[in-house]
Parts: structure tokens; C-alpha cells; sequence
């Protein structure tokens, strides 16, 4: 793939104009950041800076689109209905990362009744999960953490950077109460992970987080299904290895095989895994248009998190406040 010259930074001025009370969302818990709510209408400058930073981020991961920037329809076309929830770090007058977000009950469809929206390219909804439980998820997409956040260079503002975005999303959780009760992801695996840690961490996944629903009829229905599936070809040889039943005892067997290799557990792979009981996971397979990464689709109910996660993530005394201010976003947009 030719890689293209990223384009420069966006002017902090710039950034700074558009990132306005108005579309503010919560301070994080520590380190001192802030998170916002834009779009590109609102904050067109943001975008591109977004869009700047993400291609920057999964270039040095082993992904990215090889494009100046990674903007896409979904980022730039208003009827598409994504937000863009930011991560701003206000000493440095700078991105820190984001998210992509929708929620589903505001997306379109194609003809064959599939939901236009990014993890279209790479799984299948399945009908019972479209007239159900798809209609109160919100879609999230596209997360980064700028290069200098992710290492010690930034001191307290790196080691937080991944959990002030965790704070973004228990902001969303509230925001969206009662109208929403799930996200549906994608966790990321870049190319250069070794194949004998991917094994591993797929049937992890499947042994721990994997769903195989029967509907009413005793029909298996498995709600999201990969297009081209990852297969685990290991089963045997894994099986062996993953011997505990208790998540926590696998889950120390499964850190230390992957250190074996040099290698540990994706940041946000782990943070996932550690999020919820009840998450479920539905396969992996290759994003041929970012890179050649591996994305595992994954589904987590906002009122089934770990305690000390929703005590440390969704918890806002002043939620009330922030709906006001954000009940355009919270109302569902026609």
C-alpha cells in the first residue's frame, strides 16, 4: 500500500474555538483532561485533526488507511448521524484521542435490511438482533491514543490516557440512559502480533466470552457473525493450556503465555476483557480496508460492569446537568 504524507498539525487556536462548553461532556477522573462531544458540522477543524491522529496511531500500530488522513463518510456526511467523542488534554492544548460513536437506532440500511455503518464491512446482524437488542446499542469505532500518550513520555497523562477514555464512555452510558443499553465494538489486533498469541486470545475469547443464543424455537442464533472468520486451529493444543474454569485463574495463564512471547495483551483487548462478566465476543476477522488488522466484534451491557468499573467510570453527580445541556444529543435525531 503507497502511503501518503499526513497531513500537518491543525492550528491549537483552531481546535480550541470549537471545542466550546456547549459540546463539553465531563472532566475525567485524574490527570486533568476533558472530554467533548462534536461532529463534523460543529467542529470541522476537530475532525481533521482527528482524522490526522488517527492515521498517525495505526500507521506506528501495523494498520492505518495509507491516506493523508483518516476521515471517512461516516466521519464527514452529516446523514450518517457519528459523533465524535474527544479526548483533550488542556495543558497541552491537545488531542489526546477518541472515539467514533452512533447510536443504531439512528442508522440506515441497504437493501438487504444490513445496517450501513462500519462493522458492516466485516460482520453480519442477524435479524432477531436487529429487531432487538441492536435498536439500544450504540456502535463504537475508530479509538486511538496518540503515539506520545501511549508510552511514559507524558508521565500521569500517559498512564491515564486509556482510562479517561473509558470515562468518556461511562459519560456516555449516562447521557444516553434509557435510551441505550449496549456497545458494540471491535477489538483491534495488529498484524505483527505474533499468530500463536492471535490463537490464544481468540479462544480465550470464545471459551470465556463466546455466545452461541437459542431463540425461542431452540434455534442457534449468534446475534453478530464475522463475514470470514478467523479460525481457531489450535483447539487442542489451547485446551490444554486453558485448563481453569474461573475467568481470573485463565486469564493469568493467558498473561503469561502471551508474555512468553514477547509480546503482551492489546491495551484495549485487556481493558475489554476486564470490563464486564457477561460481555460477549463473536469472532474475528481481517479488516482488508485498514491494514489488514484483526478486529474481534464484541457486545457489553452498560448495567452489567464490574462494580469498581461502574464506580470508577459511570458515576456523575451532575448528570442531570449534562443532559440539559446535551439534549440534542441524547434525543434521537430524525
Amino acid at each position: 500500500m503507497k502511503m501518503e504524507e499526513i497531513i500537518a498539525p491543525v492550528d491549537k487556536e483552531l481546535l480550541k474555538a470549537e471545542l466550546t462548553g456547549e459540546h463539553f461532556l465531563r472532566d475525567t477522573n485524574h490527570a486533568g483532561n476533558k472530554l467533548y462531544i462534536v461532529d463534523n458540522v460543529c467542529a470541522p477543524n476537530v475532525l481533521r485533526e482527528i482524522g490526522r491522529l488517527r492515521e498517525i496511531s495505526f500507521r506506528k500500530g501495523g494498520g492505518g488507511t495509507g491516506k493523508s488522513m483518516d476521515l471517512d463518510p461516516f466521519d464527514l456526511d452529516p446523514a450518517f448521524k457519528y459523533k465524535q467523542l474527544v479526548l483533550w488534554d488542556p495543558e497541552s492544548e491537545c488531542i489526546i484521542g477518541g472515539y467514533r460513536y452512533v447510536p443504531c437506532d439512528e442508522v440506515m440500511y441497504d437493501r438487504f435490511g444490513q445496517p450501513i455503518m462500519p462493522s458492516a464491512h466485516l460482520f453480519r446482524f442477524t435479524h432477531r438482533y436487529l429487531r432487538g437488542a441492536f435498536l439500544k446499542t450504540i456502535e463504537l469505532s475508530r479509538s486511538f491514543i496518540r503515539p506520545e500518550y501511549q508510552s511514559s513520555e507524558k508521565g500521569m497523562k500517559s498512564l491515564y490516557s486509556l482510562d479517561n477514555l473509558f470515562d468518556g464512555l461511562g459519560g456516555l452510558m449516562m447521557l444516553y440512559k434509557g435510551r441505550m443499553e449496549y456497545f458494540f465494538g471491535k477489538m483491534t489486533i495488529y498484524p505483527s502480533f505474533p499468530e500463536k498469541g492471535l490463537q490464544m486470545l481468540l479462544f480465550f475469547l470464545r471459551k470465556h466470552f463466546g455466545t452461541r443464543e437459542a431463540d425461542l424455537r431452540g434455534r442457534i442464533d449468534r446475534m453478530v457473525v464475522p463475514k470470514n472468520p478467523i479460525k481457531i486451529n489450535r483447539s487442542r493444543e489451547l485446551r490444554g493450556i486453558f485448563t481453569e474454569d474461573d475467568f481470573r485463574n485463565d486469564y493469568k495463564i493467558l498473561k503469561h503465555e502471551i508474555h512468553q512471547l514477547g509480546v503482551n495483551i492489546p491495551p484495549l483487548v485487556n481493558t475489554y476483557m476486564n470490563m464486564s462478566p457477561t460481555m460477549k465476543s463473536f469472532g474475528a476477522g481481517i479488516n482488508d480496508e485498514f491494514g489488514d488488522v484483526i478486529e474481534a466484534g464484541i457486545l457489553i451491557k452498560f448495567d452489567e460492569l464490574h462494580p469498581e468499573k461502574t464506580h470508577r467510570h459511570v458515576t456523575l453527580p451532575n448528570m442531570e446537568e449534562i443532559r440539559n445541556r446535551l439534549r440534542h444529543l441524547w434525543k434521537k435525531q430524525r
